[in-house]
């Protein structure tokens, strides 16, 4: 049933957790949050408000869909952590 549109011996196959082509722009929004990070580690965890805003941002990458440009929620998730972050290093 269905086979006769596929060549012979082609097998479809679904891997769920298959890598998707990932968009640039997530990339790029990866880099950031690793610098975020970096910043959360040498400053000890003793910023709660940057900690939690760096939390959010990895839940945000996490369920976002990388083939496609980044949502509005997750880059102002991100500048939010950044500003944080530059206060926290300030």
């Amino acid at each position: 049933m269905g086979d006769e549109h596929r060549p012979h011996g082609m097998l479809l196959s679904i891997h769920p957790h298959q890598e998707r082509p990932v968009n640039d722009t997530y990339k790029q929004v990866k880099d950031r949050l690793r610098v975020l990070d970096t910043v959360l580690t040498r400053g000890g965890i003793s910023n709660r408000d940057l900690a939690q805003a760096i939390s959010m941002v990895h839940r945000l990458v996490k369920k976002g869909d990388r083939s496609r440009e980044p949502s509005t929620e997750l880059l102002r998730s991100l500048d939010k952590a950044e500003a944080l972050g530059r206060s926290a290093t300030a």
